[in-house]
């Protein structure tokens, strides 16, 4: 559903929220590896996500990636937004320039409330709650990170 950069930037920000809350600052190697994701590609996404101030880097020993605890959680949409902007949010399903109530394309009446239901989940859920559900023992992949 998401684009790679999208996709590799939620995994990894959960994998280091994980080892913050365990007093660990993981380093580029070892996200890359536990994400299973290419290590330079990773690279450049940690880059633009602490670009964007999502996330600190500390570069040496002891150094490593992670999050600032006086900010609030970072909500899931804030991400997408800065890793694929807002189509997600309000474009066409069919990917129509011009898709409204007024002009629908063949799919709004269905897309329309599929786009509204992940416009709220992304809203809601946060890096942190993902990480918490985890650390719950929800069944899921996110588990074994």
């Amino acid at each position: 559903m998401f684009n790679k950069e999208t996709e590799y930037a939620l995994r990894s920000l959960v994998y280091i929220q994980q080892q913050n809350d365990r007093n660990r600052r993981p380093g580029i190697m070892e996200i890359a590896r536990e994400i299973e994701a290419p290590r330079p590609f990773t690279a450049k996404v940690l880059q633009r996500l602490v670009r964007l101030g999502f996330i600190i880097s500390v570069k040496g020993i002891g150094g490593g990636f992670y999050f600032d605890p006086e900010k609030p959680e970072l909500a899931l949409k804030e991400l997408i937004l800065a890793t694929e902007g807002g189509h997600i949010f309000n474009g066409c399903g069919f990917g129509l320039k011009q898709c409204s109530s007024d002009k629908p394309c063949p799919l709004h009446e269905q897309y329309a409330p599929i786009r509204d239901a992940i416009n709220k989940l992304v809203s809601e859920e946060t890096i942190q709650s993902l990480v918490r559900k985890a650390a719950l023992g929800e069944k899921n992949h996110l588990v074994e990170l």
